[in-house]
């Protein structure tokens, strides 16, 4: 079948619906049996068919299990890093067809842009950190070594490997693209293969962008596979080396996690819930304040972006009672300035709800918070669509709720409605403000807008618990703030509680969720073999040649340099400190120094530094390209007059870095450094990171 994007663009007609596919075991399959109609969220018109029906799910599991894993298995965490960004590249250059499907869901410009760039950045972000922040090994080590023994001859780490199953993503239909993708990100980086299932109803979005992605070849083959349509038995065949990450209602996480097979195995599972998150105003910011001002256009902008359908959406507003007035009249103000409508019509700024079962959903929702509340703004039964028929479409209009009294009112601390809704709460105190927070049981996000730290600080100890992130907003962070509603890949996604007590992203964190910690205990050479990092204790070797005359290739872990010894004096105290400019009393004052926890006068720990540089380091040109860092100094005791130090260099860790045009050869050379004293007692630890040229 022809490709959404090319030959056969998605039929907006009505008058022939697209048949959706599933890619299963490495090959485009139909589906049979009942087809699930997918409706056009602007004109009503059926835009796809999908259905799973004859699908073998357990031949899905499998083939990740066979083909998908090994293969992912077999590459390094920089490799698939690359991987990551090839295919951000090669979706951002096809963007603009994904932007005229999006259109099918009733988003507007501002709402793909969020979808698809945010879930293209994810792949972005997620490179970036796999080759900054994980080794260019198979494998990851998590944590410093653990002394297990008095000689030290028996120790401690963890390391962390790929599962050896499939990742199983349910997603929800609010972000068809982001969903798919925060979720194969730290997935796929981490090895394992996935199978994708979004929700049906938007899942033509999803599959164009899952089409393109096979159409590039740049996953492995059993990498990634796509179901349109119903899930099936397809967690009936998971095992312990299998994980299922869950985006949707509380509910159907429940339902899921409850299965035998999830159980029995003790499947990972994560889940992402729909939450009452709430955003707050200080009650120093005062109208007419700056943070005033950007607290109203915050909640009228989380109402509205997606028509509200975010699970990070505001759904709760806490103000000060003494501030509702001004408040409601500035944010009905800017509802009132919404225009509802075609996303296509040039001034509307909120389309319509995914699909007509929305619809129903969220007047369910509202007609229980109306119960409870006042509603100050919109009508659902009479409102304005433009370019668009309101009875066809899935259009639903703006509604701001104020309940006079939050602590009585129950529904709007129980009730989401999935769309443009908010409640308006007032408190007397801050600490109210907190207690009113927390009724939420639990939310992915609260933001606070406020001048004043020490609320800051008192809203964060507060509210913490029950949130999974919190934003803090003033005039110096609003410029580049990237809003409530946004969920960063650098950062976790996932709140206690109703929130559904997971966590996704989080830079590294998301990519340790689909890999196994296990604890390595031996000798110190054992576990610098099994891990290609030394570890303190291991057997060393030396050699005649220097190190820093080596090429990257010839250096072996654990190759060290035992120097040659200097004697530290006065004039080198002095001398440094005229250098340098540091007087501080400890180098420069006998009496202060014997007052001090010294007692005499110290070398300055720079100096240190500097004077083990010299002893270690080869002057002459050679492979060694420059000094790239240092990582994890301490000073562990005080060098004296008439100290003698010597230094002793290990080759650490290896790692090589991605060839780049006009560049030579190169890869980071970790070298774990001890400076000691006449007593053989440590003065100095820490590591050096050099460039050194690579030979191929």
């Amino acid at each position: 079948m022809t490709s959404i994007l090319t030959a056969s663009p998605l039929d907006l007609t009505g008058e022939h619906p697209r048949r959706l596919q599933n890619y299963v075991a490495g090959e485009w399959v139909d589906g049979a049996g009942k087809f699930a109609t997918l409706h056009h969220a602007v004109t009503g018109a059926p835009v796809a068919e999908a259905s799973t029906e004859g699908i073998d799910f357990a031949r899905m599991v499998e083939y990740a299990r066979r083909i998908g894993g090994p293969a992912l298995r077999k590459m390094t965490f920089h490799e698939r890093a690359l991987m990551l960004k090839a295919m951000a590249q090669y979706l951002t250059a096809r963007k603009d067809g994904f932007y005229a499907v999006s259109a099918a869901t009733g988003a507007t410009k501002t709402d793909s842009w969020i979808d698809i760039d945010g879930g293209i950045g994810t792949f972005f972000v997620y490179s970036s950190k796999g080759r900054r922040e994980m080794p260019n090994e198979t494998f990851y080590v998590d944590g410093a070594t653990e002394s297990l023994s008095k000689g030290g001859t028996f120790v401690g780490r963890h390391i962390c490997v790929p599962l050896e199953g499939v990742a199983v993503h349910i997603n929800a239909f609010n972000f068809p693209v982001w969903g798919m993708m925060e979720k194969l990100a730290p997935t796929l980086l981490a090895g394992v293969p996935a199978i994708v299932k979004p929700a049906t109803i938007t899942s033509y979005l999803t599959e164009a962008v899952f089409r393109a992605m096979i159409e590039s070849r740049i996953f492995p083959e059993g990498a990634i596979q796509l179901l349109c349509g119903s899930a099936g038995d397809l967690l009936d065949h998971l095992d312990a080396q299998c994980a299922v990450a869950f985006t949707g209602s509380a509910d159907t996480a429940r339902m899921l996690r409850a299965k035998p097979s999830i159980l029995d195995q003790n499947v990972r599972f994560n889940t992402e819930a729909d939450s009452l998150n709430f955003s707050m105003l200080g009650p120093d910011a005062s109208p007419g304040s700056e943070e005033f001002n950007l607290f109203v256009k915050e909640v009228a902008k989380e109402m509205t972006v997606k028509a509200g359908q975010k699970c990070t959406a505001i759904r709760r507003t806490l103000v000060p009672e003494g501030m509702i007035e001004p408040l409601m009249q500035a944010l009905v103000k800017r509802l009132a300035g919404v225009k509802v409508g075609d996303p296509a019509i040039e001034g509307v700024r909120m389309g319509p709800l995914a699909a007509q079962p929305q619809v129903r959903e969220v007047r369910k929702s509202v007609d229980a918070i109306a119960r409870q509340t006042e509603r100050v703004f919109g009508n659902p039964d009479e409102f304005d669509v433009l370019g668009a028929d309101r009875g066809r479409g899935a259009f639903f209009p703006t509604l701001l709720f104020y309940a006079s009294e939050p602590f009585r009112s129950t529904a709007p601390h129980d009730v989401e409605a999935f769309g443009p809704v908010n409640t308006v709460m007032p408190y007397k105190t801050v600490d109210d403000a907190i207690e009113l927070a927390k009724r939420g049981k639990g939310s992915l996000v609260g933001s606070l807008f406020t001048a004043d730290d020490a609320i800051a600080k008192q809203v964060v100890l507060g509210t913490a618990s029950h949130h999974g992130r919190l934003m803090l907003v003033n005039r110096q962070s609003a410029k580049e703030s990237t809003g409530h509603g946004s969920p960063m890949p650098h950062l976790v996604h996932g709140g206690p509680g109703r929130a559904g007590g997971g966590e996704e992203m989080g830079g590294v964190r998301g990519v340790l969720h689909y890999m196994q910690r296990t604890a390595l205990q031996g000798s110190p050479t054992t576990l610098t073999r099994v891990m290609n990092e030394y570890v303190a204790g291991a057997a060393q070797k030396t050699d005649r040649v220097h190190p820093f005359r080596k090429y990257f290739d010839e250096l072996e872990i654990g190759e060290t340099l035992v120097t040659h010894r200097r004697t530290v004096t006065e004039a080198d105290i002095v001398n440094f400190a005229g250098i340098s400019g540091d007087f501080f009393y400890a180098h420069m004052d006998d009496i202060a120094a014997k007052e001090s926890l010294f007692e005499r006068r110290v070398a300055h720990g720079y100096f240190v530094l500097s004077a083990a540089a010299g002893l270690f380091v080869d002057p002459a040109p050679g492979p060694v390209l420059a000094n790239y860092g240092l990582e994890n100094l301490r000073f562990v005791k005080p060098v004296y007059v008439g100290d003698t130090i010597q230094a002793r260099l290990t080759c650490k860790q290896k790692t090589v870095k991605e060839d780049r045009e006009g560049q030579v050869p190169q890869g980071v050379v970790a070298w774990d450094v001890e400076v000691r004293n006449q007593t053989d007692e440590p003065v100095a630890v820490y590591t050096i990171l050099t460039l050194v040229r690579r030979r191929a």
